[in-house]
């Protein structure tokens, strides 16, 4: 079994990995928004239920990006209280 301070260095590397990864999230969040934009723009008045369907499923993996962030940042708030009683 791995000491205690090889458990800690282990557990703060998989936390700066998911805070890389909650920023590369986040930048891709910001990009899909600005595509949501750019959509909603270029259909405005449409109402082809294709675009109606692309509108949603565009919005959905905004909202589960939302999502992947909160539940990464929970995942470390609870590495960093285990670390933090070893």
């Amino acid at each position: 079994m791995a000491g205690v301070e090889e458990v800690r260095a282990g557990v703060s590397l998989a936390n700066q990995k998911m805070q890389e990864g909650i920023a590369a999230l986040q930048q891709t969040a910001t990009v899909l928004e600005e595509a949501q934009s750019a959509l909603a723009e270029a259909t405005a008045g449409s109402a082809q239920e294709e675009m109606l369907h692309a509108h949603g499923m565009l919005a959905e993996a905004i909202q589960t990006l939302s999502g992947v962030q909160g539940s990464l940042n929970t995942t470390i708030n609870s590495t960093e209280a285990y670390a933090g009683r070893l």
